[in-house]
């Protein structure tokens, strides 16, 4: 490695060390372009931020500071990157600070999505720390005079022989070096793991069980005030008059702020914003926008829309003589559900405004509020701070956009925005209704020739970027456009995310009907269109083993090549009991789903046990019992803790949510109308079952057990009931509809 001095010398990083005293690893995203065109790929997030001093600092004291652009949404993450970082320095967890994403402090990772923060940002840390290490054992052999490979590091210090040492803080000085990423990285035996592959305590969790402050929601800075928006009674309308003198000569009212159609108040107390937010919603008059399509109506309209016709797939040859099936499968619109509504807070000092937010792409969103504020982005900064429920867009983008625009309002002062609960049901970006088909045939071995799927879906994703996707830039005087929706390309795709299976099939196409204008507002929710499509699937393929006679885990077994997927599935159905020719007790059904999330991430495979009762149609789901494999396990505490949250929720997406609207707009505004999975329905037991893969790659799992669990509760189903039903949610109404009680 080479770098060029500021006096134009050329430098090597030994001769560098064989010239100075001492060396320091410090911050600077000056480092952080990407690595140049032609130079071998870096690992992880280190190929867009090569700067080894993006990533890892080591000060005079000894202590280490670990920099993520990846934030912390509730999954662990921080917890495992610290971990990931210390296995590598050979440092105590307690002496590493980690910071989250952080537009002035943190490497741009993009979005915190799709499952990506180990494969990334955890495979640049740990390759990152690894180099570190290297390059404070090269220095202190350096200075002994010694073959660095005589030397080791151990618990932050250098290890020599005759009992030399000299710890981290020894090591660095006041002048900043940087060195730039490598493409091979001397990275530690699993075997000598000690911090890897234990179960650390999760760094996030006392505050949030204690009523700590956990959340933007609980943050409370000096001086603060409290602001609220005044949303239009329906999407696409407008505002046409405004008196607001009244509000404004409310007790504690500081600003009303109005630009077009957005419209918010500034208070000094939290009640005395609502009361005026109120008033002020009352005093405002609004001309309505075009209706939305009728809710019994909208899958055909979904089928119906103008659409680009994709192939994902396509190997498929003329098959005679097989026995053929057909289903249709729909799944309606949902909500993100965030416990705590949406929630930022925002200060202009100077011309700048800093905004405390739980997007889950800090950089990407300070570009869409730098637009629209017409700012340059140095004078806009975002930081993460946790939000009350996450996994996907919902409102914290356009919650950080809002306090942005209404802090100018009142320079000085930290500003909170919140959300109300019908605000953020009604406003947030929904996870978007779908539409699959399929068709396949049977051969007379009851084997699988050919394979037909069709998905009906859009984008998933219309995050910022551009300022359009924020939905107060749409109702500014001068209105931002909204970004047209594109189509994400496999592997990992977006509405067709998973909808290649990844059993063998000789003869097999599949297209991705990509609807790029939706009726209702949508974007990513965890999983995007893989809970859909591998639903869908692994429904159908209890069909076809019922068709084929065959025991459902055996005919998936009976089309698998995939090692690692084979190994799942035997693993979940041996924790399971699972046993062919099974039969579950009266009223009850056994299911089992499995998928590779994205066909690249994590393998996971999910049998579960249900109750149904036939005079109510309601379900019960009994236990579940889980088999992973996500490569090198960091923390398995918290990578269960992943999975069985995974099966937890997609139980409340598949028994319980569904999005209700009527023409005017969003009608399930609260937790009566949009009904969530509660205590009293969790499982008796959810089991997680990890297969080891030592020094494998990590392979994202906070996503892979959507789908799997899905299936797996509508297998059990129709296990319990003889009756296939296909329309998510699987509520109790079309249960006891379908069983004729």
């Amino acid at each position: 490695m080479r770098v060029r001095s500021e006096h134009g010398a050329v430098l090597s990083r030994r001769s560098v060390l064989a010239g100075t005293g001492a060396l320091v690893l410090s911050f600077s995203l000056g480092d952080a372009a990407a690595a140049p065109e032609g130079q071998p790929r870096l690992p992880g997030s280190l190929q867009t931020n090569p700067g080894l001093n993006a990533w890892i600092r080591v000060d005079a004291q000894g202590a280490v500071t670990v920099f993520t652009g990846k934030a912390e949404l509730g999954q662990g993450i921080r917890t495992a990157l610290l971990q990931v970082a210390a296995e590598e320095l050979e440092v105590q967890p307690a002496r590493v600070t980690l910071v989250t994403a952080d537009t002035e402090r943190t490497p741009n990772e993009g979005y915190t999505a799709g499952s990506h923060s180990l494969q990334d940002s955890g495979t640049a840390i740990r390759h990152a720390a690894a180099q570190v290490r290297e390059i404070l054992v090269e220095e202190a052999a350096r200075r002994w005079n010694l073959d660095p490979t005589t030397c080791r590091a151990e618990n932050a210090m250098v290890l020599g022989p005759g009992g030399r040492r000299l710890d981290y803080g020894a090591l660095v000085a006041a002048e900043a070096l940087s060195h730039r990423a490598q493409p091979e990285s001397s990275l530690k035996d699993p075997a000598r793991f000690t911090v890897m592959n234990t179960s650390l305590p999760r760094l996030d969790i006392p505050a949030k069980v204690t009523g700590g402050a956990a959340y933007v929601q609980d943050m409370r800075p000096e001086g603060m005030v409290h602001a609220r928006v005044v949303r239009p009674p329906a999407p696409g309308a407008t505002l046409l008059a405004l008196d607001s003198a009244s509000v404004e000569r409310m007790p504690g009212v500081l600003a009303v702020v109005r630009n077009g159609s957005f419209l918010a108040v500034v208070a000094g107390k939290e009640w005395q914003a609502i009361k005026a937010m109120r008033a002020l919603s009352a005093d405002a008059q609004w001309q309505l926008g075009p209706l939305l399509p009728k809710q019994e109506e909208i899958f055909d309209t979904l089928r119906s829309l103008p659409s680009q016709n994709i192939t994902i797939l396509d190997n498929r040859r003329s098959v005679e003589g097989a026995r053929r099936l057909h289903a249709r499968f729909t799944r309606a619109y949902q909500a993100h559900g965030s416990i705590g509504p949406s929630c930022a807070l925002a200060q202009w000092v100077d011309g700048a405004v800093t905004v405390w937010t739980h997007t889950q792409g800090v950089y990407p969103d300070r570009a869409a509020i730098a637009e629209m504020l017409r700012l340059p982005l140095e004078k806009v900064r975002l930081v993460h701070a946790e939000g009350s429920g996450c996994y996907g867009h919902n409102g914290a983008d356009d919650a950080a956009a809002d306090a942005a625009l209404i802090a100018r309002a009142v320079p000085g002062r930290p500003v909170r925005l919140q959300w109300m609960r019908e605000q953020e049901n009604a406003w947030e970006p929904l996870s978007p209704g779908m539409v699959t088909e399929i068709e396949a045939g049977l051969d007379a071995s009851g084997r699988i020739v050919d394979w037909d799927y069709g998905v009906w879906s859009c984008s998933h994703n219309t995050r910022p970027g551009p300022a359009g996707a924020l939905l107060p830039a749409r109702l500014l005087a001068e209105p931002f456009p909204i970004p047209e929706p594109k189509a994400s390309p496999q592997p990992e795709g977006a509405g067709d995310r998973n909808g290649i299976p990844l059993y063998h099939l000789p003869s097999a196409r599949v297209v991705h009907h990509f609807l790029r204008d939706m009726p209702l507002r949508t974007s990513a929710m965890r999983s995007l269109g893989a809970y859909m499509n591998v639903f869908s699937i692994e429904s159908f393929m209890d069909e076809l083993a019922k068709a084929a006679g065959a025991d459902p885990v055996e005919f998936r077994l009976r089309h698998m090549e995939d090692a690692r997927a084979r190994d799942v599935i035997a693993l979940a159905a041996e924790r399971f009991s699972w046993r062919a020719g099974q039969r579950a007790p009266r009223g009850r059904g056994y299911g089992f789903g499995f998928a590779r999330y994205k066909n690249l991430a994590a393998y996971c495979a999910v049998a579960v046990e249900l109750e149904v009762e036939h005079e109510t149609g309601r379900v019960r789901l009994l236990r579940a019992v889980a088999a992973v494999d996500s490569g090198q396990v960091v923390n398995p505490d918290g990578l269960r803790n992943q999975v069985e949250g995974a099966v937890l929720q997609s139980a409340s997406w598949t028994l319980y949510e569904s999005v209700t609207f009527n023409q005017q707009g969003i009608t399930s505004v609260d937790w009566s109308s949009y009904p969530i999975l509660r205590f009293a329905a969790v499982p008796d037991s959810v089991e997680v079952h990890l297969v080891e893969r030592p020094g494998y790659p990590f392979l994202g799992a906070g996503e892979t057990g959507q789908g799997p669990a899905a299936a797996a509760i509508g297998n059990a189903l129709a296990d319990a009931t003889g009756r296939r039903l296909r329309n998510l949610p699987l509520t109790r109404e079309r249960v006891k509809a379908a069983i004729g009680v």
